[in-house]
């Protein structure tokens, strides 16, 4: 096994850890921790809905049946204010930019 750089993210650590404890195999753990980064900003894009988000991290190479997983994780460790808001329908009012959108 090999040592993570000396660069590397604490929090791209407990995500792909999380990930292997639940899991999921992955390939690349670079493009993953990216993927999962990436979840959070995809939230609060127009349009976009947590199925869409789904929809979206499961075309960036992860199986279909581990889309809401590998969300969910992401979300819990990349943007874990959003996970009250997602339960209960208002999550975009985690991010106080996103109430200044008309319309939402």
């Amino acid at each position: 096994m090999f040592a993570a750089p000396a660069h590397a993210d604490p929090l791209d650590d407990s995500f792909l850890r999380a990930l292997r404890d639940g899991g999921m195999a992955y390939n690349n753990p670079v493009n993953t921790a990216d993927l999962g980064r990436s979840v959070c900003p995809m939230l609060v894009e127009p349009g976009k809905s947590l199925a869409s988000v789904y929809s979206q991290v499961s075309n960036n190479g992860v199986p279909p049946q581990m889309a809401a997983f590998f969300t969910g994780i992401a979300i819990s460790m990349y943007c874990p204010q959003a996970m009250s808001s997602i339960g209960n329908g208002t999550f975009l009012d985690w991010l106080p930019a996103a109430r200044a959108i008309p319309g939402l």
